[in-house]
């Protein structure tokens, strides 16, 4: 049965937003819509990553608030630099070394660090053992190195990687 539907979820979702973009209820379009929503993830499914372990869920959910609160008050703190005095602003490039070593993790680590204003993931070392970042303005690197690897990459460990 997973053979042949491999994301239920995902073809019910695609289903209803065909039928959304279309904006009619006609059989033949629920048909399609249905088609659509079978086809697509069972040509895809070779792309998709294997399943997920998330090994502390409530820490998850613990991380996903301070991402949250990170980015309104990085938002807050872009506007001020920006605003204030642009001249005065030092951006610079950092590597950060990695303890991760789950494809997600990194991935998601990398998503993390460019969804906060004022930060953005450059790119991962060949070696996937260091991750370069660009910061906006930057007054003391090991700050910013302390602060990814102690708020992020720690709780993202715990999360996805058995410790």
């Amino acid at each position: 049965m997973r053979r042949l539907l491999p994301h239920p979820l995902l073809t019910l979702t695609l289903a209803g937003i065909w039928l959304l973009l279309v904006n009619s209820l006609h059989p033949g379009q629920i048909v399609l819509g249905l088609l659509l929503g079978w086809m697509i993830p069972l040509i895809t499914t070779q792309f998709w990553p294997e399943e997920v372990r998330i090994h502390h869920p409530v820490r998850l959910l613990h991380f996903i608030c301070i991402i949250l609160i990170d980015i309104v008050l990085a938002n807050f703190t872009v506007a001020r630099l920006i605003l204030g005095r642009p001249g005065n602003l030092k951006p610079a490039f950092v590597s950060i070394p990695l303890e991760l070593k789950s494809d997600l993790a990194i991935s998601f680590l990398a998503n993390v660090i460019s969804l906060t204003p004022g930060t953005v993931s450059a790119r991962l070392s060949d070696d996937r053992s260091y991750l370069l970042v660009h910061a906006l303005h930057l007054d003391n690197t090991d700050e910013l190195v302390t602060t990814i690897k102690f708020r992020y990459e720690k709780p993202l460990k715990e999360i996805f990687e058995q410790c």
